[in-house]
């Protein structure tokens, strides 16, 4: 047990459910759908956390790994995509994208809990599906369809952010917003950028982003929400 994959991921997984619950509670005084799908892509994101940090504590569990491999691998990325779909884009193709969404997320669920999954054969240091599940190339796995959910959820809020942003500075309003955005958009990238160094092999490679990239989007989220005091007015002066 280290504090990298152990206590690292039990803490970014609080600090997703924290954020979870501050989107949630937006929602229910606001209810845009885009906060909903939000709320429930960081509920995604602490589970996800939850499971590493508990493979870290207690080693190895079908039902962690599958609970892992379905929120934190699959889904995530996709669903806090999707609600920054629905903030930007025109409801018809925001609603034919969710229904989409949410059959392929079902499909993987059914999936990912009835393959067929061994022990890892070797010590791992942090969950990884490359061990477990088998080559795409050697027939149908669900590593073949991690990297749909994460290309367009990734694609949705990063790109999404900077989009947002991008206007807010142009129109030269709602600073905030501006800075919020930025921060979501580098946020939602660490865990993208750890997970291809994990991939390679690295250690601890997945851990560290996933920590900074949630503690960057909680940041973002709060910066975004909340307006920032406009300078007051100086005085004419009387020389």
């Amino acid at each position: 047990m280290t504090f990298f994959n152990t206590y690292l991921p039990f803490l970014s997984s609080a600090i997703s459910f924290i954020l979870a619950a501050f989107i949630f509670n937006r929602f229910a005084k606001r209810r845009g759908t885009h906060q909903l799908l939000w709320g429930i892509g960081m509920v995604f994101y602490g589970t996800g956390g939850f499971c590493e940090g508990y493979y870290g504590a207690s080693g190895w569990n079908p039902l962690v790994f599958r609970l892992w491999y379905l929120c934190g691998a699959i889904l995530v990325a996709a669903w806090l995509g999707q609600g920054t779909v629905y903030l930007l884009a025109k409801q018809k193709w925001a609603h034919t994208a969710m229904i989409i969404l949410l059959v392929a997320s079902i499909a993987s669920a059914i999936y990912v809990f009835s393959f067929e999954i061994q022990a890892p054969t070797e010590a791992l240091d942090e969950l990884s599906g490359k061990v477990i599940y088998p080559s795409p190339k050697e027939g149908f796995s669900p590593r073949l369809i991690t990297p749909i959910f994460n290309i367009y959820g990734t694609l949705g809020l990063v790109g999404g952010a900077l989009y947002s942003a991008w206007i807010f500075y142009r129109k030269r309003v709602l600073l905030h917003r501006t800075i919020g955005n930025i921060l979501i958009a580098v946020g939602a990238l660490f865990p993208a950028i750890g997970g291809g160094f994990s991939r390679m092999g690295i250690p601890n490679a997945l851990y560290i982003p996933e920590f900074f990239g949630v503690v960057l989007i909680f940041a973002g989220f709060l910066r975004a929400t909340t307006p920032m005091k406009e300078e007051e007015p100086q005085p004419a002066s009387t020389d």
